[in-house]
């Protein structure tokens, strides 16, 4: 190894930016690193960029359609709470009142649009509740929900997953799963919807409402919350990843396409993101439903962007920080078994191990790639520099363990 590759640094820049070696465009947004994350600015810079109304519009007077996943319920129970005109009040009785939160794929939701604002007929014996209840397709409930899509100013559409279980012989989609005394094997199938099955369906949703309701505005969110089970031969953690992706890269790609009406009248809300990035431990003991905290931080969000004088950034900005912070404290708070700490113990000395193993790596790569008339003459005191140089890679490990 030749001796110069001393004198070169192992790691890349310490914030994290990239150089200024490639062409990057007009437009460049980096992924925040560690410290973004105690900057006030966070969720303006790093998950609501791009996806903010020039201002907020929505007031108590505003005819509020929320359906779809179940993080839907959240967003219809805190708007709710602060007076908002909500579809479920206004008819409680209808099909996307009662199950609101349990139309969990697009194809789900589409359905009650088209059978609603077209009276396009459904197959039957797929929508069930949460119980297994089944629903059926009342003339009267079905008028109601158009006479309540047709007054909205404002839907609200979440999505949950991609993973559906569906009748082979009607292509029809259940709701949910399929009820124990309706399964029939021959005939009731799973799979796993593609991102241009839920793109065709997000964009046929918009359709509809842009002919029936024109003036309507439309935002669109993906859940947080994860599969409970999958019904795929993978793990689960796996699947959910997967169901989330193709939600939200078709959902993108829709958004994509509608340029014009972007942050106008058709909107993207990161309740996802939010969750996912803006906590370290986001979720309860189930580890699917978020903390009470970071459903706060949500909505507080919410109102900022779309809510007119219930709020700004700046405030949700607060609460964040003030919530992250208790979010690490009870982390922090987590007392290790005695077996646990062992493991850590033993962890400990696997990572010293398999850092030391990475720096000589990164050394040996350096020399290898550098051109042969770069190669600086032999240093004297080199084997000084090599024991400074191991020093300060000690010291290193002292502090990251002392962090730990």
């Amino acid at each position: 190894m030749s001796d110069d590759v001393l004198d070169e640094p192992l790691d890349p820049p310490a914030d994290g930016r990239p150089s200024a070696s490639w062409h990057r465009g007009d437009v460049v947004n980096t992924y925040p690193t560690q410290s973004d994350y105690f900057d006030r600015t966070f969720l303006r810079d790093h998950i609501l960029k791009g996806w903010m109304p020039d201002e907020p519009f929505l007031t108590r007077g505003t005819k509020i359609t929320a359906f779809g996943s179940c993080f839907a319920a959240n967003i219809t129970r805190h708007l709710d709470n602060l007076g908002y005109d909500l579809s479920a009040r206004r008819d409680p009785g209808i099909h996307i009142s009662r199950i609101a939160d349990g139309l969990v794929n697009t194809a789900s939701i589409l359905g009650q649009f088209e059978w609603a604002l077209e009276n396009k007929k459904q197959p039957g014996n797929l929508w069930h509740g949460f119980k297994a209840e089944g629903f059926g397709f009342d003339e009267d409930i079905r008028l109601r929900t158009r006479a309540l899509f047709q007054a909205s100013e404002f839907f609200i559409i979440t999505l949950g997953l991609s993973e559906v279980w569906y009748d082979e012989i009607t292509g029809g989609t259940f709701w949910r799963a399929v009820p124990k005394e309706v399964f029939d094997p021959a005939r009731h199938k799973f799979r796993v919807m593609s991102m241009e099955e839920t793109r065709r369906d997000i964009a046929r949703i918009h359709a509809l409402i842009r002919e029936h309701v024109p003036a309507a505005r439309i935002l669109f969110t993906v859940s947080p919350i994860p599969l409970a089970a999958t019904f795929r031969p993978v793990s689960c953690v796996s699947a959910n990843a997967v169901s989330k992706a193709i939600l939200r890269a078709a959902l993108d790609e829709f958004l994509r396409s509608k340029p014009e009406e972007l942050n106008r009248t058709l909107f993207y809300f990161p309740s996802l993101e939010i969750v996912q990035q803006g906590f370290i431990d986001a979720m309860r003991p189930d580890n699917r439903h978020p903390q009470n905290y970071v459903l706060d931080v949500v909505m507080k969000t919410f109102e900022a962007v779309y809510c007119v004088g219930e709020g700004t950034l700046d405030d949700a900005a607060e609460l964040w920080m003030m919530f992250r912070a208790l979010n690490i404290e009870h982390i922090a708070a987590r007392k290790p078994s005695i077996s646990q700490h062992e493991h850590l113990t033993a962890a400990s000395r696997i990572e010293n191990a398999g850092f030391e193993a990475r720096e000589k790596a990164k050394a040996r790569e350096t020399a290898f790639n550098r051109p042969a008339a770069a190669v600086k003459p032999a240093v004297p005191d080199k084997q000084a520099l090599r024991d400074q140089r191991k020093e300060e890679r000690k010291a290193l490990r002292r502090a990251r363990r002392e962090e730990g």
